[in-house]
């Protein structure tokens, strides 16, 4: 028994060649639009050497560890807190860093103020004249 109908095999492509040639022309759009290999080398995606490629491995890893070696020694002579602190650089405070600049905005209100209490109850020209420490004719006021 055979069949009268014949088989038909689709022999169209998969992909349409339209597609084919849309995929070859944004292929060749990014390309154009590739960066430069210094570009790349400066954002650190290719490495900036001349050393063969079998040792530019080795080569960064002797740069990492070359940097290694400079932040340990510039740690292993890094002044001490207290040095520090005597010198200004770091405040001598044990609050939070956050709470470092109102306590010295406080600091600062309350020297003013202790300030100003002390030149309120200062004694008068007349005072320094009845105890000796001025003469009649010297203006204090004058002499700053």
């Amino acid at each position: 028994m055979s069949d009268p109908t014949p088989t038909i095999v689709d022999e169209t492509p998969i992909s349409p060649v339209r597609q084919g040639v849309e995929r070859r022309n944004s292929l060749e759009k990014h390309l154009q639009h590739r960066p430069e290999a210094q570009d790349l080398k400066n954002r650190h995606i290719l490495l900036d050497t001349t050393a063969a490629p079998a040792l530019q491995a080795k080569a960064q890893e002797l740069e990492r560890q070359r940097a290694t070696d400079n932040l340990k020694k510039g740690l292993a002579h890094r002044p001490e807190r207290d040095e520090l602190v005597e010198r200004n650089i770091l405040p001598d405070s044990t609050a939070a860093p956050a709470l470092q600049g109102h306590q010295k905005d406080l600091e600062r209100h309350m020297r003013a103020d202790s300030l100003e209490k002390g030149l309120q109850g200062r004694p008068g020209p007349e005072d320094l004249v009845k105890k000796g420490i001025l003469e009649k004719d010297e203006n204090p006021l004058n002499d700053a």
